[in-house]
């Protein structure tokens, strides 16, 4: 069973190096590839986002707000509490599909009794999806989620409303930061299969240059922002 992914793999290579024209590289070539591997060189830094914490808090919840997402920066003992009252002042049903993650079982959903969750995948018939988030970009305002079995990428795409919760220490300062904690997190050879940027809800001016909000994705997207 483990033997047909990795032979479709050396498939792949194996034909990407017949149209280059070469076999597998050696020498001083492969010890700079894994060199480079071993220690990545970050990316163009934006100096906007090069702040201390609060600040950087401040300015991803602005630039979340542009991009047409709303914002709530809540403690810990309320996060429950908002959801429920956002879901009410939108005329939502109460009720909503859960990521099952760690990162959002210790908020206190049992408080609120009108406030009925499924947990796992996302499903067309879904309406609202609750998710955490691996990081926020306080230069462009954007979430990055990480797929996986507490993080059903379904739930990013199908509900119409996306709600997500983010705690202060997880907002990051550029996209070069996230690559860095990915690393850290899940190490070589253990990347999540998706990792999905979300900045505000979906949205094209592909017809007549009109923005339309819910093109591919949620039409309505609120962050929850977790005071630390």
């Amino acid at each position: 069973m483990s033997e047909a992914p990795i032979n479709a793999r050396a498939q792949i290579l194996n034909g990407i190096r017949r149209s280059l024209r070469r076999g597998e590289i050696s020498g001083d070539q492969r010890h700079d590839v894994e060199t480079r591997l071993a220690a990545p060189p970050r990316g163009p830094v934006v100096a906007r986002a090069q702040l201390a914490q609060p600040e950087k808090v401040d300015l991803f919840c602005q630039w979340a707000e542009t991009n047409n997402a709303t914002v709530a920066r809540v403690a810990a003992a309320d996060v429950a509490a908002e959801v429920v009252s956002f879901l009410a002042r939108n005329n939502l049903p109460a009720r909503a599909a859960m990521a099952p993650s760690p990162q959002l079982a210790d908020y206190d959903w049992a408080g609120q009794k009108m406030l009925s969750l499924r947990h796992g995948r996302g499903e067309a018939s879904d309406q609202v999806s609750i998710t955490g988030a691996f990081a926020g970009i306080a230069e462009t305002g954007t979430l990055v989620t990480a797929s996986g079995p507490d993080h059903p990428v379904t739930l990013n795409l199908l509900p119409d409303t996306h709600i997500v919760v983010i705690r202060e220490e997880d907002i990051v300062s550029g996209y070069e930061d996230v690559w860095v904690r990915l690393r850290a997190r899940y190490g070589k050879d253990r990347m999540p299969r998706t990792v999905n940027t979300l900045t505000g809800p979906s949205r094209t001016g592909d017809i007549e240059q009109a923005m339309e909000l819910g093109a591919h994705g949620p039409r309505r997207m609120h962050i929850v922002v977790v005071r630390t």
